[in-house]
């Protein structure tokens, strides 16, 4: 079928609030104007303050979903969220390649809830490597990066992942550069400098952003670009209202 809009596919998990996963996913694609779909690889039982539990659904019942979208859509770009393990991103990614070829991957790894419940204890880093070399783009927050790497050196770890796709660092938890994120590409890296102003923590901020850039490179944008206006968007959601559900519309 044909629209007069791109379509961009999230695969995430299911977050009863819809400030992060798959509903936080649809409501930043739509924004963008860009057709949102969405297969879920997860259902959670949370709040925006509390998680609670985490049920996964396993990589044949996600292939299963998907199957049909690209039977009769061109998916341009692709966001893959939370996944039970590597091994099911790495099925998962192979999948989406047999299919169509051309559709950028972008991963947000999501290691731990807001709330610090740890989700994945320890990474394979031959399996990891493997999973990179599909990617368009990962983007892991500072703590992710130093576990996906095992290095403590946040910018060491960023580094080291774009050996193999490029990276886009966020800032926003770092203790030494905090808000300034980092997009590293062919080993270059290039800072995404944020506004000014008030800003309110927001559950599912990583979830907005990485949606944010998945839309902007739909719609045709480079990936330096896609960045810098994706941290446009995330801004204004933080600042929306001071509590943990962002306002996609003022």
């Amino acid at each position: 079928m044909e629209y007069d809009r791109p379509i961009a596919l999230s695969i995430a998990g299911f977050d009863p609030t819809g400030g992060a996963g798959l509903l936080a996913d649809i409501k930043t694609f739509e924004q963008h104007k860009v057709l949102g779909m969405g297969i879920m690889s997860a259902n959670t039982i949370q709040t925006e303050n509390n998680f609670i539990d985490v049920n996964w659904i396993d990589f044949e019942s996600i292939k299963a979903q998907m199957e049909p979208i690209f039977k009769e859509y061109q998916v341009k770009t692709l966001k893959i969220g939370i996944v039970e393990n590597l091994e099911v991103l790495k099925n998962l990614c192979l999948y989406i390649k047999s299919k169509q070829n051309n559709c950028k991957i972008i991963w947000d790894p999501v290691i731990a809830a807001s709330s610090g419940t740890v989700l994945h204890q320890s990474i394979d880093k031959v399996l990891l490597s493997e999973i990179l070399k599909i990617l368009f783009l990962v983007t892991p927050n500072v703590s992710e990066a130093k576990l996906l790497t095992g290095s403590e050196d946040e910018i060491e770890s960023a580094f080291s992942l774009s050996e193999y796709c490029p990276v886009l660092l966020k800032g926003g938890h770092s203790s030494v550069r905090k808000g300034l994120d980092l997009l590293i590409e062919n080993r270059v890296a290039s800072e995404i400098v944020g506004s000014e102003g008030e800003f309110y923590a927001k559950h599912g901020s990583g979830c907005i952003l990485s949606a944010a850039i998945t839309a902007n490179l739909s719609l045709g944008k480079s990936l330096n670009e896609s960045c810098k206006t994706a941290k446009q968007y995330i801004e204004n959601r933080l600042k929306s209202n001071p509590n943990l559900l962002a306002y996609h519309v003022a």
